[in-house]
Formats: C-alpha cells, sequence, structure tokens
C-alpha cells in the first residue's frame, strides 16, 4: 500500500517506472566507477536447456546446474538441497539490487525536483 500511495498520489512525478531503463548516468555519484554485472550463462547454453524465457536472468547459471543436478540425481532430488539454495541465493541478491536501484532513481528523481523549484524560486 505505501509504495502504490506514493507513487500514485503524494509523489507521481518523482516515481520512475518499475519496467523502464535508469534515466540517469549508471556511474554517477560513483568516483571510483561500479562493478559490472556480467551474465555467466550464455544465451546458446540457454536455449540448449530450454530454459524460460523469464528465468534467463543473472542468476541462469546457478538454474542450470540445479537441473543438472537433478537430472543426474533423479528420483533422489533432494541431495540438490545445496544447489537450490544458491540459486535461491542468487535470486534474492538479484532483487536486492534492483530495489536498490530503483531507490536511487527515485531519489535522483526528487533531487533533480528540488534542483528544478530552487532554481525556479
Amino acid at each position: 500500500m505505501g509504495l502504490l500511495w506514493s507513487a500514485y498520489v503524494t509523489h507521481p512525478d518523482t516515481m520512475p517506472e518499475a519496467e523502464t531503463a535508469p534515466t540517469f548516468n549508471s556511474l554517477y555519484g560513483f568516483e571510483n566507477g561500479r562493478k559490472e554485472r556480467v551474465m555467466v550463462a550464455t544465451e546458446t547454453e540457454m536455449r540448449a536447456a530450454k530454459l524460460p524465457k523469464r528465468y534467463r536472468d543473472y542468476c541462469a547459471h546457478k538454474l542450470l546446474q540445479l537441473e543438472d543436478c537433478k537430472k543426474y540425481n533423479f528420483p533422489m532430488i533432494r541431495k540438490c538441497s545445496h544447489e537450490m539454495h544458491e540459486w535461491e541465493q542468487c535470486q534474492y541478491e538479484d532483487y536486492v539490487m534492483r530495489m536498490k536501484e530503483f531507490e536511487r532513481e527515485r531519489r535522483l528523481l526528487e533531487r533533480q525536483k528540488r534542483k528544478q523549484q530552487a532554481a525556479a524560486a
């Protein structure tokens, strides 16, 4: 409720769209630069494993390892709990990173709005 309230009622002009690309430079505010995220699994590997498009993200290599483990240990797939945990941890870290980027974009939009209001006054 809080996000929806702030997005549509209190601050609709400074709330970034969730599915759009960032509007600010990704290196803005980082003097020493940022670590670039790299896809470990290639597109051909994901296509060969028939991985659904919704799982073709930065954690696809962990999912491929999990699926291989399940195939190797079938029907005792409980032996793959370590791979499952690694994939879930990767998904969680990816989610946290996306939320941090969303919050960064929101704060930069609010800062831009404050600067425009100060310049107009």
